[in-house]
């Protein structure tokens, strides 16, 4: 792996390679550390060949590469980056709709797995029921106070990151009874604006 900082995306063709469940999956499972395509198979439920070739598409856009060792679906593979990242680039039409692809997909993804926690809370132990959550909150803000908002929730975030990030890899840094927790954030207008919206004094 080149590093840590996350990848920043340039190109709609790279979006458009990762618009793939599939491939968001075994992404999410070569965070833990390398893995063949067999290995990855019996993580994600797929294939060891459907693996394979989604694995060799992320490879050709840079996401992953070969670890070494091995041969045929027995090599195995590992990121090059911890993550990514794709700016917004309203200007242009192409970058927007692939942008948006992959936010539809990756939604489906979060939705799809928070319904299987739904779904399946009342069979967890008592303190995993009591201790997961899920709010909702609506306020009134400019959107330099949405970013103020996002730039705390990030700070926050760092912070139980370094804490936690060796467990990523390492089973033995783990405590008894730790599971994998997903936190999602999202932070949007629910609507669009409206003339009556804008602020008089920033009006041309």
């Amino acid at each position: 792996m080149d590093g840590d900082e996350p990848r920043t995306l340039t190109d709609p063709r790279e979006l458009r390679a990762l618009s793939h469940p599939v491939r968001l999956a075994l992404m999410e499972a070569l965070g833990a550390g390398p893995l063949t395509a067999t290995q990855a198979g019996e993580l994600i439920g797929e294939s060891p060949t459907t693996c394979s070739f989604h694995l060799r598409q992320l490879a050709r856009y840079g996401f992953v590469e070969e670890a070494g060792g091995g041969r045929g679906r027995a090599r195995p593979w590992r990121l090059t980056r911890r993550g990514w990242s794709a700016p917004a680039r309203p200007e242009d039409p192409d970058w927007t709709r692939a942008s948006q692809a992959l936010d539809r997909v990756l939604l489906d993804r979060y939705v799809q797995r928070l319904r299987r926690f739904v779904d399946d809370a009342p069979t967890y132990p008592p303190e995993w029921y009591q201790a997961a959550t899920g709010q909702q909150h609506l306020f009134h803000l400019t959107a330099d106070e949405l970013a103020e908002f996002v730039a705390a929730y990030r700070e926050l975030v760092a912070g139980f990151t370094a804490r936690f990030d060796a467990r990523r890899t390492g089973s033995d840094a783990r405590p008894a009874g730790a599971l994998p927790v997903e936190l999602l954030f999202f932070g949007y207008p629910v609507r669009a604006p409206e003339v009556s919206d804008v602020d008089p004094t920033t009006a041309g």
